[in-house]
């Protein structure tokens, strides 16, 4: 069964669960594809038959990504085409508790840690750089430079305290020391934009890197000559990816070529199926946390859409439907 929620005049570029509450889920978007108007942010609820929309805030420019806070399961962070961050609240129905505005160009990545002891969110720009903030956003804490391009992508490392990987236009993926403010290794993973990273789950070591090439590369941190697998079948940029919470070599990918794809890398061959549901490009991917092998993706055809591919759960390859 797949479950839709349609956001009209809302073009869907993030999704993601919450680490909370088994059917929640958050999803930034923005109006005109994200080119010129306001933005969205919206927090949704899993019933039986169908999706709910628990709360909704208009933003004066699009949004591009959202992250749940991991110490207060109403609040989360949004990122904004104006270069702002906003720390929005669910019991606060009106206005963001906080602004902070330092990036000079569009914030298209926010990240919460998920390490215990720690409470920081990362954010990544179009002005080439990242920064770490505090959770009440106020000045950020530090400001990480290095990219010679956009940086798309930035995620905490959920074993590592105090370590971010980013992945940028230029064609690198860079792992960030936040207490040093340095970068501590920068990877030529692709030789084009890459849009997103992720890490596994299950090993330190592991990232995945996904690229305007159509590619998902494969990395370990200890040998970074060459990927540990490539993933080959997507026809357009790959938009975004995420391990899975529930298996070290499964992970799935979303792409402007309106399909997600699920890999197992430690299988040959390593895809697992692909389900086209969509009508544009899809955006936003993420997993359940909470319920084994559901996933949850937006895309720009003002939709979101939560199943669980039968590749993932023993029914063979997935729909491509």
């Amino acid at each position: 069964m797949v479950k839709v929620f349609r956001s009209p005049a809302r073009h869907g570029y993030a999704v993601e669960t919450s680490p909370f509450l088994p059917g929640r889920l958050a999803l930034a978007a923005a109006q005109y594809y994200g080119i010129t108007g306001c933005g969205s942010l919206l927090v949704l609820d899993q019933t039986d038959d169908g999706v709910a929309l628990v709360r909704s805030w208009d933003w004066s420019d699009g949004l591009f990504d959202v992250s749940w806070s991991e110490a207060n399961e109403h609040v989360l962070v949004g990122g904004g085409g104006d270069g702002s961050l906003q720390l929005w609240d669910t019991t606060n129905q009106d206005a963001p508790l906080r602004v902070a505005r330092e990036h000079t160009q569009e914030v298209y990545s926010v990240d919460w840690t998920q390490t215990r002891g720690e409470n920081l969110i990362v954010s990544g720009s179009w002005d080439q750089t990242a920064k770490v903030w505090d959770p009440a956003l106020g000045r950020s804490l530090s400001t990480l430079r290095g990219h010679q391009g956009v940086v798309y992508s930035t995620v905490w490392s959920p074993h590592i305290p105090g370590c971010f990987a980013s992945a940028s236009g230029d064609g690198t993926l860079r792992i960030w020391d936040v207490k040093s403010s340095v970068c501590r290794l920068a990877v030529p993973a692709h030789q084009a934009e890459i849009l997103s990273c992720d890490w596994c789950k299950y090993d330190q070591n592991l990232l995945a890197t996904g690229s305007v090439d159509c590619s998902v590369s494969i990395w370990d941190l200890r040998n970074v000559r060459k990927p540990v697998n490539h993933l080959l079948g997507h026809t357009y940029a790959i938009r975004r990816l995420k391990f899975s919470p529930f298996s070290k070599t499964v992970l799935a990918s979303c792409s402007y070529d309106f399909s997600v794809r699920f890999w197992d890398f430690s299988r040959t061959p390593p895809l697992l199926g692909t389900v086209e549901h969509h009508s544009e490009f899809v955006c936003g991917l993420d997993f359940n946390l909470h319920l084994q092998n559901q996933v949850v993706d937006c895309s720009w055809d003002e939709t979101v859409k939560i199943y669980t591919p039968a590749c993932l759960s023993g029914g063979g390859p997935g729909p491509r439907a």
